[in-house]
């Protein structure tokens, strides 16, 4: 059954995603990495981190997965199942050649996804640690979330201690968005996780993918890397996103430009470049409010107000909103961010800086146009493009930053799958009784041409 599923999607994705490969393939063929330089990663097993270390020569794909519910969602496996057929169809037909598949390059294709990824291109996930722990109003932790007062929270700093299953949301749930297995799954990692909210959700999400692995036939076994809060945390003052948050804050021209990266006027200066944590641990981008100010060409403060504030409802009821609960308001002064120390002053880049840390050579992202934020693609792609010119951030090539724009691949928006009854993509995997329902779905990814680096 296992071999059927992959033999399903090989098909499907070869027929509906052939260009995707030929610009993977046409793009590794001048790919030059560093072998010098080291990644790290990391993966989970048995409910433990364990550390990846992988050199820059390889060619890294961007997935994700979100730290704002523990169970894996039907729109996560896909992305990721979706990376492991770029990876290994644009390894495969770099050495083999382009040309039509026949069954024997299908059967080679999936004895190669059966195997963790071992080839040039290497499929990652990057889970954003500055997510709220329910932004989507899925997570079966919910109501301890907000009752422990945690609700507008980084996941980073989220604490399981207080947290329990929300006996409300399975019943009203169940089948939809989560199943029993997986509430006993989430019921026990709780116990094990060390009081560490991130490491919950690793090491449900891992062995969920463990058990995929099997029943798809195919290995979903990825390395993840977290950011930005984890990066932060961990390098020293001189890393690379301290000196990119000084850099961006340096005066008001730099300033200017990150503005114009994103589409913006500096009429208002309401989008702050990165969020100042609050004390009372308040660091959510949806909740928080500012505005940054000068004294002629000199950064000055940037004042921040943390207020409580709706996010998002799930897919089955809209009327069912998740909430961030936060009261705080403060400034901080522009030296604080001018020679930034993130242990003095923790923040939340925007995703389009912090993203320039980032190994990645490509990206897949999930239903951009349906699903997703265009004029973030285009501040990803604008601030690249700037950097090329050395202007905003300097000695990037110190720090190993390469600016040329990632390839930009796309979950097609009209062939996200679903729950086969109510039609969510938010459902949980384990909502899924037959995943064969999901593999005949198929597999279309998407090339977005119109951002890509302007030599083509």
């Amino acid at each position: 059954m296992s071999s059927d599923l992959a033999k399903m999607l090989v098909n499907d994705f070869l027929k509906t995603s052939w260009s995707c490969v030929e610009v993977l393939v046409r793009e590794l063929v001048n790919f030059k990495g560093d072998e010098k330089k080291k990644v790290q990663f990391y993966c989970f097993r048995n409910g433990r981190m364990n550390d990846v270390v992988v050199d820059g020569s390889h060619f890294f794909l961007r997935s994700s997965v979100e730290f704002s519910n523990p169970q894996l969602t039907v729109e996560e496996v896909q992305g990721i199942i979706a990376a492991r057929l770029l990876e290994v169809c644009g390894n495969y037909f770099c050495k083999n050649g382009l040309r039509e598949a026949d069954s024997r390059d299908v059967d080679q294709i999936c004895e190669l996804l059966n195997k963790p990824p071992q080839d040039v291109i290497i499929p990652f996930l990057l889970n954003t640690d500055e997510i709220e722990p329910d932004r989507y109003s899925m997570n079966p932790l919910k109501e301890s979330i907000v009752t422990s007062g945690q609700s507008a929270f980084p996941a980073k700093s989220v604490k399981t201690e207080q947290l329990k299953i929300d006996e409300n949301f399975v019943q009203k749930y169940e089948g939809s968005l989560i199943s029993k297995d997986e509430v006993e799954l989430i019921a026990h990692h709780l116990t094990t996780c060390d009081n560490n909210y991130m490491n919950l959700v690793d090491a449900v999400k891992y062995d969920q993918l463990e058990f995929l692995s099997q029943s798809f036939g195919i290995s979903l076994f990825l390395c993840s890397l977290r950011m930005p809060l984890t990066t932060l945390e961990k390098e020293a003052s001189d890393g690379f996103l301290h000196h990119m948050i000084r850099e961006t804050h340096k005066d008001y021209n730099s300033v200017a430009s990150v503005y114009t990266c994103m589409g913006r006027s500096m009429k208002n200066r309401t989008t702050l470049l990165t969020i100042p944590h609050s004390q009372k641990g308040y660091a959510s981008k949806r909740v928080a409010r500012g505005k940054i100010y000068f004294d002629g060409m000199k950064l000055k403060n940037v004042k921040v107000t943390y207020q409580t504030t709706p996010l998002y409802p799930n897919a089955i009821d809209p009327n069912d909103v998740s909430i961030a609960t936060a009261e705080d308001d403060f400034s901080v002064e522009g030296e604080k961010l001018t020679n930034y120390n993130y242990k003095e002053t923790p923040s939340s880049p925007q995703f389009f800086l912090y993203s320039l840390r980032s190994p990645e050579n490509a990206t897949l992202w999930h239903g951009i146009g349906a699903f997703g934020a265009q004029q973030l693609l285009g501040s990803y792609v604008s601030i690249r493009l700037v950097c090329a010119k050395g202007s905003l951030i300097s000695n990037l090539d110190a720090y190993g930053v390469n600016t040329r724009v990632p390839l930009q691949f796309n979950l097609s928006p009209q062939h996200m799958w679903f729950h086969p009854v109510h039609r969510n993509i938010d459902a949980s995997i384990g909502c899924i009784e037959d995943l064969k329902h999901l593999a005949s779905l198929g597999m279309k990814v998407e090339y977005l041409s119109a951002y890509r680096n302007p030599d083509g």
